[in-house]
């Protein structure tokens, strides 16, 4: 599936390989990716196409901000992804 706006994709390169990211923007070759914790939405990561894949397409109200162009908190970003992950708790820091 291709990776759009919105969609969840997982790093297959770099330091923060392994990890989920939202993809707040797709620009040609480039994506600009969020995890709500070490990249924020404030900042996004600018990743190539090429060193992340798809994940899943997020059903999500998060995915729904994104895609509306509304404004999405990096605790809204961060519960989402846990939850999709089954991580334990996506609050906390560290």
């Amino acid at each position: 599936m291709d990776i759009v706006k919105s969609s969840i994709v997982r790093s297959i390169a770099g330091r923060d390989k392994g990890k989920l990211f939202f993809v707040l923007e797709a620009e040609g070759d480039f994506l600009l990716l969020a995890d709500g914790k070490s990249r924020k939405v404030e900042t996004p990561k600018r990743k190539k196409r090429k060193h992340a894949v798809f994940a899943m397409e997020a059903d999500t109200r998060v995915a729904a901000k994104i895609r509306n162009g509304e404004k999405i908190t990096n605790s809204e970003v961060r519960r989402a992804l846990a939850q999709l992950s089954g991580e334990g708790n996506p609050d906390q820091e560290g």
